[in-house]
């Protein structure tokens, strides 16, 4: 049996060469046997023509080589699992039929974005314990004009939804993630700003109330979420510490940009498809948050996430909860033990050295003449 130590240290040194073989989407670590857990950790690859294959063309060339899994095995010492995927691309705008209504205020779940473009409202976060000072989590790509700091202004529902700055402005874009073409990205992630703080309250669209956040969670764990496309999902984590090659087309002239150590989280139904970006995993018991949703398979049935702790820490957030609440609960969070931290079944917390290279960018503010 291989432990997740070792499938992971082998992810990190094929990582950068198996991400330019054609065909090849992600790496990460995930379990040997998703029925038999007992069974292990492995290489989990999405790809999509190059299915595991007895025999390859020895006159392709090394990046177009179909993989050989069992070869691959025998070389690594570990075993390898192929995930057929049409490749990964982030979601901004579709048609869709629930959660896309106006709402105020404004809750996690529903429709949110700029006048182009809509995806979801993934939680309502605080800066301040036990604040009222409130923002809205959503993804770059939903909430940034273009992943630039210039002003954004933030609808609900989103332009896509029928949205409009006259009638459905609740604030604007206040702090983003660059995202880069040359560097490895770990978060898509930005907050607005409400014009008003009455207009976000700390709740989430058929669940309710999210106490607080996970640090960590695992492979296997069970997953629910509320996406303004998709509506009520579940799904379960397949791997984590995944490399992965995400399409985001012309949206800031970015192309196809590489993520470090994300989760793909699998459903029985499609669970991310165009306007779910920003939508937030919450755990099945206890509605804590756990990951963001921000890019997915063609065919839905694979979400892209990184952990929410991550954008807790870059951005100095937890998440809001009703004043209606007892002090000690406003920031309540799963906190793992030493072992957990230390185990790579879990994902991690992102290290000081990392989290002070991922600084946030403040965005330019909207002329005033433009504010409601």
């Amino acid at each position: 049996m291989v432990s997740f130590r070792k499938a992971y240290q082998i992810k990190q040194r094929l990582a950068a060469n198996i991400l330019k073989r054609h065909g090849v989407h992600g790496i990460g670590v995930g379990l040997s046997d998703p029925r038999r857990p007992s069974k292990g950790a492995a290489i989990i690859l999405y790809a999509n023509a190059l299915a595991a294959t007895a025999k390859s063309n020895q006159k392709a060339s090394s990046k177009r080589k179909p993989i050989n899994c069992a070869m691959l095995q025998t070389k690594l010492g570990v075993p390898v699992r192929i995930v057929r995927s049409a490749g990964f691309h982030k979601h901004s705008s579709s048609e869709s039929v629930r959660f896309r209504r106006r709402i105020r205020p404004v809750i996690a779940g529903y429709s949110v974005g700029t006048p182009g473009a809509s995806g979801t409202a993934g939680l309502i976060v605080t800066k301040r314990k036990c604040g009222q000072n409130r923002y809205l989590l959503s993804n770059n790509h939903v909430l940034v004009n273009e992943n630039s700091n210039r002003c954004s202004k933030t609808l609900q529902p989103g332009g896509a939804d029928g949205g409009t700055v006259r009638k459905d402005r609740i604030g604007e874009l206040h702090r983003f993630v660059r995202l880069s073409k040359k560097r490895n990205n770990y978060l898509d992630a930005a907050m607005a700003k409400p014009l008003r703080p009455a207009l976000l309250s700390p709740r989430y669209a058929v669940f309710g109330t999210v106490p607080g956040h996970l640090r960590s969670y695992r492979v296997g764990d069970r997953f629910k979420k509320v996406g303004r496309t998709t509506g009520i999902r579940t799904g379960r984590v397949e791997s984590i510490h995944t490399d992965i090659r995400v399409g985001y087309g012309s949206y800031g002239n970015l192309g196809t940009i590489t993520f470090k150590n994300q989760s793909v989280i699998r459903g029985n139904r499609p669970v991310s498809l165009s306007g779910d970006s920003g939508s937030v995993w919450l755990t099945r018991r206890g509605n804590l948050a756990a990951a963001v949703n921000y890019a997915g398979s063609a065919d839905g049935f694979l979400s892209i996430s990184y952990p929410i702790e991550w954008f807790m820490q870059v951005f100095g957030t937890r998440v809001a909860t009703p004043s209606s609440h007892h002090r000690r609960k406003c920031h309540a969070l799963h906190r793992p033990g030493r072992s957990r931290l230390r185990n790579y079944a879990f994902t991690q917390p992102l290290p000081p050295k990392l989290l002070r290279a991922i600084r946030p960018i403040t965005a330019e503010h909207c002329p005033p003449m433009c504010r409601r």
